[in-house]
């Protein structure tokens, strides 16, 4: 089977490039932008015609499309998620070669969902930011592009690889931080979040398996089980062997809890947050009070934390019936792995 993999070089590509490597009845091509790719092109700028010609030329059986930007404007989402997937599947409907198109969709495409309830495939998306209507939009096209063609909709995806920039990434940075410098409290917040998280290489799994069936639609990949960050957190502490105390941030104004670990006095360390900055938090540190540069006082102690930063609010679980019912797939590596991982690549970190 000839699979043509978009994105090969992206946090979720780099997993199944490896997936679909391992598979000795896959002949894999790598197209992207870096110069490590087989063959160079670029999406949100390269027309469908002359993408066209490639695929006549390499005939695959399958396009896997890991490519797509999680940062930036509403352009340059837009231009980086919705356009380059109207390139790909103008220049498939064009080409003679009839390949099946895997598209990787994300949950942010749903949007807030009700704290309790999982999330099917059926219901009606909401995205509360640009990049999930950026991807949703993806999503509208391949569905109404007359191919054969799956949405894999990827809850918080988690593991090796795992951006520093990302939620968990930020912790595990805060964390290093903290223990390099021997600091004694951390303080975070954003914690309250609770979010489906499955490793990058469950999600990778669920690509191969979606290139080889024959189900079209949107499928859900996550772990079925929505995660509470302030657990994650004391996951990654126990993982870390990080002694200290973790004050969270969330709740009401003036709030602050001890939630891990044995409070400290000042004299065992100083606080620091993701950044390795005096009193900030972890999932959004906070950005400079305008009353500030007029003299007037303002407490970072008594400031609300950034949300998670998705768009998706407070919650959000997958149903994941439809993934084992049509792929055969389900999640096999637990959350704590996953930490693990994290942290062993953000320990390395000099």
């Amino acid at each position: 089977m000839r699979v043509l993999l978009i994105g090969a070089n992206g946090y979720i590509g780099r997993f199944v490039a490896d997936r679909l490597l391992a598979d000795p009845a896959v002949q894999l091509t790598a197209l992207g932008r870096g110069d490590d790719a087989d063959v160079r092109f670029d999406l949100a700028t390269g027309s469908p015609g002359a993408l066209t010609r490639f695929l006549d030329a390499v005939h695959p059986g399958v396009v896997v499309n890991c490519a797509g930007a999680t940062r930036g404007g509403a352009r340059e989402l837009t231009r980086h998620n919705t356009v380059a997937v109207a390139t790909v599947c103008e220049a498939l409907r064009r080409s003679g070669c009839g390949a099946r198109l895997v598209q990787v969709g994300c949950s942010a495409e749903y949007g807030p969902s009700q704290p309790g309830s999982s999330t099917a495939e059926d219901a009606v998306p909401r995205p509360g930011g640009p990049y999930g209507v950026s991807k949703l939009a993806a999503t509208e096209l391949v569905l109404g592009s007359g191919l054969d063609a799956v949405v894999l909709r990827v809850f918080s995806p988690a593991g090796p690889g795992t951006p520093a920039g990302s939620p968990l990434g930020r912790l595990a940075e805060a964390m290093r931080r903290a223990m390099q410098s021997g600091d004694g409290e951390l303080r975070l917040g954003g914690l309250g979040a609770q979010r489906d998280f499955v490793d990058v290489r469950d999600v990778a799994r669920a690509v191969h398996a979606a290139s080889l069936s024959a189900a079209q639609g949107v499928i859900n990949i996550g772990s079925g089980r929505a995660v509470r960050l302030r657990d994650a957190a004391a996951t990654l502490a126990r993982v870390a062997g990080y002694g200290g105390a973790l004050h969270e941030l969330d709740g009401p104004p003036g709030a602050l809890r001890p939630t891990i670990g044995h409070p400290r006095t000042e004299s065992l360390g100083h606080r620091v947050d993701a950044l390795g900055h005096h009193r900030s938090d972890v999932l959004g540190h906070h950005r400079p009070d305008p009353l500030q540069s007029r003299g007037e006082r303002t407490d970072p102690e008594h400031a609300t934390p950034a949300p998670y930063p998705d768009g998706c609010g407070s919650w959000q679980q997958a149903d994941v019936r439809t993934a084992r019912d049509r792929l055969g797939w389900r999640p096999r590596i637990a959350l704590e792995e996953s930490l693990a991982d994290i942290w062993m690549e953000a320990a390395c970190r000099i």
